[in-house]
């Protein structure tokens, strides 16, 4: 091994701890072994209550995202009557209403759908392009693996926020609901990898790996097969505890004018609209902005608790 990998292997043992906190499996792990781990964990997830409060929140957040008819009790969010514009809270108007005179309950509600769409589908194309990038680049090494930590590298020195708006403003992608969650993606896939290649340097060399090698068994089939079941662990964590934060980064790109466009209904065109009647109607930021907190909390919260249930340091 190279000093250059040695280096890069280093820095991606740093990254794994700073990001999840988990300890880096032996490389004797076998497969009865990951099964015990996973038993362990859901065993110290059930008795943690942290995992529990996000747990619950997340899934009420799910469901209003899914079916909003529920929550809304029975209002529309187009439904709107200018009589009503910027009435505060009140028994039957919980959230009163915006300044259009919409009900604000069933408008935070229906913004449900928009950030978790984008949250989670940005989360699925940074685990795509991180476990591949990582796997390929943590088995076969050498030059592919300098070739392709120098790209995450790259990647690494433009911060989430300023990549997405530079590219959201050129209008590349478009300003929709995946244009937002694919740039989100863009900028967010290299810590997922750094990740998945320390995981997959440390186990490729176990002795299950070497039999399944010496058996025939293809590259493709010894990843996919033996070393990423023995490696995802961390990575469930990270994006557990980034679907909140994409969550929070599609919120702030929209408060700034790049992402989700009107007549799209978002947490963060609230907050925008809202931010210029703060004195006279502070509600109009406060549901929308205390809504977001929870959502963003739940997740870090689940990610959190899973992190310690699959780290043997906690358990020791």
């Amino acid at each position: 091994m190279t000093d250059q990998q040695q280096m890069d292997l280093r820095k991606d043992e740093v990254e794994a701890g700073t990001q999840t906190g988990l300890a880096s499996p032996s490389v004797d792990v076998t497969s009865g072994r990951q099964n015990s781990l996973w038993s362990d964990a859901w065993g110290e997830l059930r008795r943690n209550p942290l995992f529990w409060i996000g747990a619950v929140l997340g899934l009420v957040f799910t469901l209003m995202a899914v079916f909003p008819q529920l929550f809304a009790r029975g209002a529309h969010p187009r439904s709107c009557d200018l009589a009503n514009s910027r009435a505060t809270p009140s028994a039957e108007h919980w959230f009163g209403f915006d300044q259009q005179g919409c009900d604000y309950l069933a408008n935070v509600v229906y913004g449900a759908r928009s950030s978790l769409i984008i949250g989670v589908t940005a989360v699925l194309v940074v685990l795509v392009l991180g476990v591949v990038v990582g796997a390929v680049a943590g088995y076969f090494g050498g030059f592919t693996d300098g070739l392709l930590s120098r790209l995450a590298d790259i990647f690494y020195g433009l911060p989430l926020i300023l990549g997405a708006l530079v590219v959201l403003r050129s209008g590349v992608l478009g300003r929709g609901t995946f244009a937002v969650a694919i740039a989100l993606a863009v900028f967010g896939w290299m810590t997922a990898m750094r990740l998945v290649r320390s995981q997959v340097i440390a186990v490729k060399s176990s002795d299950y790996v070497a039999a399944a090698r010496a058996m025939g068994a293809s590259s493709p089939r010894i990843l996919v097969r033996h070393i990423l079941p023995n490696a995802v662990a961390p990575v469930l964590v990270y994006a557990t505890i980034t679907i909140g934060v994409l969550i929070a980064a599609e919120a702030t790109l929209t408060y700034l004018g790049v992402g989700l466009q009107r007549p799209a209904i978002s947490w963060g065109l609230q907050i925008d609209a809202g931010q210029d009647l703060l004195r006279s109607a502070p509600h109009l930021v406060l549901f929308p902005s205390l809504v977001l907190t929870l959502t963003v909390m739940a997740f870090i919260m689940m990610g959190d608790a899973l992190r310690d249930a699959l780290d043997p340091r906690q358990r020791a």
